[in-house]
């Protein structure tokens, strides 16, 4: 029960997070290895709960029209994204659980350097100004590259590809915010089937977490359209400071 406790509400958080500004890795992975689930089972159970969540932010942001226009990108980046996962997920099998949990230590600081210095997510007056070629390879090459980090790990991945697909490929916010979670989903799914057929899933503790991910992924997918992110990137940088002094401490 105090698994429960301490894995669902920051699930929840995470959720509401990860459906605004990406990032709600960072939040949950910790919070399944602190509730002393082991780490590969800590990363399939993640990839559980977190794949329910992002059907519904997906859902939403295709049904509010953020894919309009780009049905064709997203389905080739969820393609790049499904094989590039599920590399990522064989590779993790093979990298002792210690590795896992002090990789933290690496990616906090840097997702946190990225966060802080784009204000606003990378979004400018150049929003929208370069060729849609490039903009159609930038998002493929950032689903395959960023799916494989995401099948291997996971905490940052959307706040990687928003951070990319806003500063490189000049998508707005919102478009920038859906194709991550097309990208995402696919992501999740691939590295889950990898981790379910290894038995690396608490389904229990994952389906219930799964249900507070829906719950934030619904309710941070709506806060999109009123500048959630303006929110979210505080929240985001004392979360990763709080994490980063918990995993130094060794506490």
């Amino acid at each position: 029960m105090i698994q429960y406790l301490i894995v669902c509400p920051l699930v929840f958080v995470a959720g509401l997070v990860d459906s605004i500004a990406g990032g709600g890795g960072l939040i949950a992975l910790p919070a399944y290895l602190i509730a002393g689930v082991p780490a590969h089972m800590a990363l399939g159970t993640n990839k559980m709960s977190s794949a329910m969540g992002t059907v519904v932010s997906t859902a939403r942001f295709a049904r509010n029209g953020y894919l309009r226009g780009k049905t064709l990108m997203a389905a080739c980046s969820a393609a790049a994204a499904l094989i590039g996962s599920a590399l990522g997920a064989h590779l993790a099998l093979m990298v002792s659980e210690e590795i896992i949990k002090h990789m933290m230590i690496v990616v906090l600081p840097i997702v946190a350097f990225y966060v802080l210095r784009n204000k606003d997510m990378g979004e400018n007056e150049k929003t929208g100004t370069i060729p849609q070629v490039k903009v159609f390879a930038i998002c493929i090459a950032a689903a395959f590259f960023v799916g494989g980090y995401d099948g291997f790990y996971g905490p940052g991945t959307g706040t990687f590809l928003i951070l990319i697909l806003t500063g490189a490929a000049r998508l707005d916010t919102r478009s920038a915010s859906a194709q991550t979670k097309v990208i995402n989903l696919s992501s999740n799914i691939a590295a889950l089937v990898t981790f379910i057929a290894t038995g690396n899933v608490f389904y229990p503790l994952g389906l219930t977490a799964g249900v507070c991910s829906i719950a934030g992924h619904y309710i941070g997918a709506g806060m999109v359209a009123h500048n959630g992110k303006k929110v979210v990137r505080p929240v985001v940088l004392l979360v990763l400071a709080v994490l980063f002094v918990k995993i130094i401490s060794g506490k």
